[in-house]
């Protein structure tokens, strides 16, 4: 039942799409002026049913009400839901890059007078607002001279300039830095104290902790519980995940006994220079080795260069001027090109995976099949049958939740889509799998699969370059850790030896250290 405190109640949604059952009987109710919280797997319906609420899926496309401010409603587009105060802030923000921070803001709301764009006012405007959101830029800078940090935070501008009641914010932070993440925070927490309601879609649990009232989780397309953030239970991680997966992660990593034979990649006093300003090292000196059926971790904070050192030994797809020595089995080898480092058995899993590991518009057996076309063709011509047959076996090992392995990427949750970018380079049989954030923006169930492929992929003697920015996945994973900081290898440390406290000691040393 709907009380005085009650802006949104959301009653037996139910959305089906063909031989899926995306929602099933999905009840949702917010507060005025709470911080809710949604969280859940990928595929668990999260993003469907803010489309539902916002009128991205019309009215008429799915069963149930929706009640907002104690009246019911029917939503058939975007619009309709602004109208009454709804805003909709998706994780790939809907900026212009070339337009102004102002004209963003106003875009389709502009500030006019008998049909000519007050632009005194339109900038005068904008500047009331961005005090709002704590940015200091002019309204007349382009969106693309700022970070995506200082984007977001234009996002909920705009969202403002709406006269917003109820904000829902899709994973706001997933690109952002600690330093941007907190300031998103701190302005949620802000606007809540302005009467402003917000839902939060998140898969980082500990700003969930941090900042919501309640909890609402989602698996399998079902409403499972409401979780009460401030009562006098404490909820932990572990008390979200449980519901999240249906089971308790009481370990979230794998157990793996390593097997770790004989040196397989090893780089030597390796520096690269920006791309455009070709004075600046972004990589300076830096040496690594990686052995057969080990896994080596990559620590640094922000610019430290490690995904710079990656892609630069991986067919000098990042940078300019690079040099240093390669060596593959004590043999030095040259990969000067994507092909040759193929060729040499060496691949690369970019932390982009939409922009540069996919091809959205394509299938899952297209994409596996990608990076190794010569494998599965004869003179020349692609064995159609053989790609089905390879694609609906990594479809099955890998667990890729989809019907057929004709489905479109582009439609597949984050961690379905990351399988099929490792399915991608477990076929094209590497010596060397650099892994570039594998499991940003993932669930802690989907993490877990991951994590068990990439321990498969050692125990079968592969090598496992893993770059991540979470410490405790690193400490969890790695048989060994390097350090970066300022672009120069500052130490490396056995997981017997590594902690977070003495990861963060060497990432923020200046100058490098003695590797062990």
């Amino acid at each position: 039942m709907s009380t005085d405190n009650t802006i949104l109640e959301m009653r037996g949604i139910t959305k089906l799409f063909p031989g899926v059952k995306a929602l099933q009987d999905v009840t949702l109710t917010v507060a005025r002026g709470e911080v809710h919280a949604i969280c859940g797997e990928n595929g668990a319906g999260k993003s469907t049913l803010v489309n539902v609420l916002s009128g991205v899926y019309p009215h008429g496309s799915y069963e149930g009400d929706i009640v907002f401010e104690d009246e019911v409603c029917e939503f058939r587009t975007l619009r309709d839901s602004e109208r009454r105060g709804i805003v909709i802030i998706h994780q790939e923000l809907a900026l212009s890059p070339y337009l102004s921070i102002a004209e963003n803001i106003f875009l389709g709301n502009e500030q006019s007078q008998r049909g000519v764009i007050d632009w005194n006012k339109t900038n005068a405007e904008a500047a009331k607002l961005l005090a709002r959101v704590g940015l200091s830029e002019a309204p007349d800078t382009k969106i693309k001279d700022i970070g995506v940090g200082k984007q977001q935070l234009v996002e909920i501008a705009k969202a403002l300039s709406k006269r917003v009641k109820l904000m829902i914010l899709d994973e706001p932070t997933a690109a952002l830095n600690d330093e941007d993440s907190a300031h998103l925070l701190d302005l949620v927490r802000s606007l809540k104290g302005q009467g402003i309601t917000s839902i939060i879609i998140s898969h980082k649990l500990n700003e969930i902790a941090a900042i919501a009232d309640r909890t609402t989780v989602i698996r399998d397309g079902k409403t499972i519980e409401t979780l009460d953030m401030r009562g006098a239970e404490k909820i932990t991680e572990e008390r979200i995940i449980r519901p999240m997966v249906g089971r308790s992660l009481d370990d979230r990593f794998p157990e793996r006994e390593p097997n770790i034979g004989a040196e397989v990649l090893r780089i030597e006093n390796w520096t690269v220079h920006h791309p455009i300003d070709q004075g600046r090292k972004v990589v300076d000196g830096a040496s690594i080795s990686v052995r057969r059926g080990e896994v080596i971790g990559l620590a640094g904070l922000m610019g430290a260069g490690r995904t710079e050192l990656a892609m630069s030994v991986f067919g000098r797809t990042y940078g300019s001027n690079a040099s240093g020595k390669v060596f593959k089995d004590g043999k030095e080898i040259h990969t000067r090109t994507v092909g040759e480092a193929i060729a040499h058995g060496i691949v690369y899993a970019t932390e982009d995976r939409k922009r540069y590991g996919l091809n959205l518009i394509e299938d899952i057996k297209r994409n596996i099949s990608a990076a190794a076309l010569g494998k599965i063709s004869r003179r020349g011509v692609v064995d159609r049958e053989e790609e089905v047959l390879v694609a609906e076996r990594y479809r099955k090992e890998l667990n890729i939740k989809a019907p057929t392995v004709e489905a479109i990427v582009g439609k597949l949750s984050g961690g379905n889509q990351q399988k099929v970018v490792l399915s991608k380079w477990i076929f094209a049989d590497p010596d060397v799998l650099i892994l570039d954030e594998p499991t940003r923006g993932i669930d802690v169930g989907a993490k877990y699969e991951i994590y068990t492929i990439i321990n498969r992929m050692a125990d079968a003697g592969k090598s496992v370059v893993f770059i991540s920015s979470e410490l405790p996945e690193l400490l969890g994973m790695c048989d060994r850790i390097y350090t970066l900081s300022q672009g120069r290898v500052t130490g490396q440390l056995p997981r017997a030896e590594a902690t977070q406290e003495s990861l963060m000691l060497l990432m923020t040393q200046e100058k490098a250290g003695t590797p062990r």
